[in-house]
């Protein structure tokens, strides 16, 4: 008989407790990489009261789980959902496959602080247009999460990009004294509102001008407040390795945690040199906390750029404000029926997004097997076609790395996305399935799990997702998210 885990000083001490929840007969994948044993959980007040054996528990509501697994819901580690977050219909991609939590504010581009008069550069536009940009200081962003009825819980970083925009015309180099001072002040403010980090898109316009110095002033702010640095590197094409060496002296001279964003080698050039940067994480991170994300797929998404273009294979346009009814068309397509050529075409398109296709299979999988990878769906929510990774990204991680190609074991990957991101953000008492903690679930058909969107049909829910409670509630029975 498997043992009773109490929560101290709740209904256990009834030999006939009652419970909010009672789900029963469930394989329990507890987030910790130990293996799965079946048992019941009964939730109680938004939370786990007790694991085990509950024979003699009652409760209001009792779900058979006949055998499934239970585990603690997913934390998606990298996405773009500031503002998705606010609405159930944009944030069901989430919620639909099994993840609880989101980590919003990634790639320097963050909603908040943000008040513009005008629609916002590249990728800013990625979240929306200027009315999309309500909140001039963070803390008025976190009082609209805390306010909002939310369907996920959600943890935020502020954006480097945002702030550069914020406070500087000319982007073209690195912040002056002054620019430098006010963005560490809004450092400060977001992480006094709850920020979880600074995050940086070197790679990005708004972020090219930035030196080294600047980003460790910036990141300094966040780690004295205990924050993380997330760093979407300056190049993920031929010049990735000294993009990445110079993430790592970021954190190292700012004495941040350092999360390297959805890890990839891109580009024509760059087969295979996966491990190449899994050696330099070795070199790199002696002495450097730290920690990576990365998506299943071979192909990235996000705003359209030559330079991206040139690197890929294929392009596929994911929105045109100009011509929106080139979404779902490849940019070959688009240039064959204009008659130009596909530089010309892309520049006709902007601004917009595109998903590209300039990676190995070999490399994503390499990523993935990394015992520090976390799970990140990189998703684009306002994406008129978005890349499938918006709604598949963890069900196909479970059903073709796991289940089909046995790249690491059920228990292992259920860590990577559960307890080990919510060790890495700070989220405590989530990512576990322990008395005391969170009543953030999944119960999903480890025989039945499946991505089920792909590029051509993109918003199609994940196969297998038998139930998700979100501190305790269904996902069916309300909004129970919390800003976390």
């Amino acid at each position: 008989m498997i043992r009773i885990l109490r929560y101290p000083g709740n209904v256990m001490d009834d030999p006939q407790p009652v419970f909010d929840t009672l789900i029963r007969n469930a394989l329990v994948v507890d987030g910790t990489g130990s293996p799965g044993f079946w048992g019941d959980v009964g939730l109680l007040d938004g939370r786990i009261h007790a694991v085990g054996d509950l024979g003699p528990a009652r409760a209001a509501a009792v779900l058979e789980a006949d055998g499934n697994v239970l585990a603690p819901g997913f934390i998606d580690t990298h996405t773009h959902d500031d503002r998705a977050v606010f609405r159930r219909e944009t944030i069901l991609p989430k919620l639909s496959q099994g993840v609880t939590t989101v980590v919003v504010g990634n790639c320097g581009i963050s909603l908040a602080p943000l008040a513009p008069r005008e629609d916002p550069p590249a990728p800013l536009d990625l979240l929306g247009a200027a009315g999309d940009f309500a909140f001039p200081t963070f803390a008025a962003y976190a009082r609209a999460l805390q306010d909002a009825p939310l369907s996920t819980n959600v943890a935020a970083l502020v954006g480097h990009g945002t702030l550069r925009v914020r406070h500087m015309e000319d982007r073209s180099g690195p912040a002056d004294p002054h620019q430098l001072k006010a963005m560490v002040r809004d450092v400060e403010e977001a992480m006094d509102a709850g920020a979880r980090g600074l995050s940086t898109g070197l790679a990005y316009p708004p972020n090219i001008g930035a030196d080294t110095a600047e980003v460790v002033a910036l990141a300094r702010a966040a780690a004295e407040r205990g924050g993380r640095l997330a760093m979407h590197v300056r190049d993920e094409f031929d010049g990735v390795a000294g993009a990445t060496r110079e993430a790592f002296r970021c954190a190292r001279e700012s004495g941040a945690f350092l999360v390297l964003s959805h890890q990839k080698v891109a580009g024509r050039a760059n087969r295979g040199r996966s491990a190449e940067l899994l050696r330099l994480y070795g070199e790199e991170g002696e002495g450097v906390p730290f920690a990576i994300d990365a998506y299943p797929y071979t192909a990235g998404s996000t705003v359209l750029d030559p330079a991206f273009a040139s690197q890929s294979t294929k392009v596929l346009v994911a929105w045109s404000r100009p011509h929106p009814k080139a979404a779902g068309h490849t940019l070959a397509q688009i240039a064959k029926g204009w008659g130009c050529p596909e530089a010309q075409a892309l520049e006709r398109l902007k601004p917009g997004g595109a998903v590209y296709f300039h990676m190995e299979e070999a490399d994503v999988e390499r990523f993935l097997a990394f015992d520090r990878c976390m799970v990140g769906s990189d998703g684009l929510p306002h994406d008129i076609h978005p890349h499938p990774r918006l709604w598949g990204t963890f069900a196909r991680y479970l059903h073709v790395y796991v289940a089909q190609r046995r790249l690491l074991p059920l228990e292992e990957a259920v860590r990577r996305m559960t307890s080990l991101p919510a060790g890495v953000f700070g989220l405590e008492a989530r990512g576990r399935v322990r008395p005391g903690c969170h009543a953030d679930l999944v119960l999903f058909d480890p025989a039945r799990i499946r991505d089920r969107a792909t590029y051509e049909d993109p918003a199609q829910p994940a196969e297998g997702i038998l139930e998700v409670f979100v501190n305790g509630v269904p996902r069916e029975a309300g909004a129970a998210g919390r800003y976390l």
